[in-house]
């Protein structure tokens, strides 16, 4: 079995780290250059950079804050936000980072998915997936999770791997910033549709929510914001508790 990850996120506004609830209520959650290079040196095995505004107010990713991230780190590391082009990816990867994260552009422009992927790899691209519970489903959202598709979740994960992704990046609008832990059922259910990875994200409150997305929902990697911002959970922590579950984990040289 491979090493499950554990992803920090950096959900970048002005230039900050922010963190919010059900992807509203933003609080500032530091400098996202000393937060990258904090986890980067605290065993992180990746890291995800969102800038989260930019799709809604149509402009491209901070490449000048990438670039800075980038040098302060020895992680792969993931970013997502306002990317909607070929090209655009391209810069974002010679900026430093090892792969992009793409959401609103693909539901509107799929076939950006094989055309990236063929461009680059599909390594290098992952489908991130807005999730909202609707009656008996769940709908993807797009544009910083304020517009709904009417796209159903688990037809949609299947298309963007039929068309090249490398990765599911799974959030959970419900459980977002709720630290009540993850949808075991929607990640369930993701994972039985597709077979390749998917990172869970939305709800990790504790270290437990964090096995539980591994061992129940089958997420191959678990995301989470404020836990490790604020402290809460140290990721050497977790990553102990993990092995303790006979989870494989990698763990820093160092440590």
């Amino acid at each position: 079995m491979l090493s499950k990850r554990i992803i920090p996120c950096l959900d970048i506004k002005d230039g900050r780290t922010v963190k919010g609830v059900n992807f509203v209520g933003l609080r500032d959650a530091g400098d996202p250059v000393e937060l990258a290079a904090r986890y980067s040196a605290e065993g992180a095995d990746e890291l995800v950079f969102l800038d989260i505004t930019a799709t809604r107010e149509k402009r491209k990713t901070l490449l000048d804050l990438v670039e800075k991230v980038a040098r302060e780190i020895t992680i792969p590391f993931t970013v997502g936000g306002g990317i909607s082009s070929v090209e655009q990816i391209g810069d974002i990867l010679k900026a430093g980072a090892d792969k992009v994260s793409l959401n609103s552009a693909i539901v509107r422009r799929p076939e950006l998915i094989t055309d990236a992927a063929g461009q680059f790899g599909s390594q290098a691209i992952v489908a991130a997936v807005d999730a909202r519970r609707t009656d008996d489903h769940w709908e993807v959202f797009v544009s910083g999770g304020t517009e709904a598709t009417g796209l159903d979740v688990l037809e949609w994960v299947q298309r963007t791997e039929e068309l090249g992704a490398g990765e599911v990046l799974l959030t959970s609008m419900d459980r977002d910033g709720t630290k009540e832990g993850f949808d075991i059922e929607l990640l369930s259910r993701v994972n039985r549709k597709i077979t390749i990875p998917v990172v869970a994200s939305g709800g990790a409150g504790t270290i437990q929510h964090c096995l539980d997305a591994v061992l129940e929902g089958g997420a191959d990697a678990v995301l989470a914001a404020s836990i490790f911002h604020f402290r809460e959970i140290e990721i050497l922590d977790l990553k102990r508790a993990m092995e303790r579950e006979g989870i494989p984990v990698r763990f820093p040289e160092s440590g």
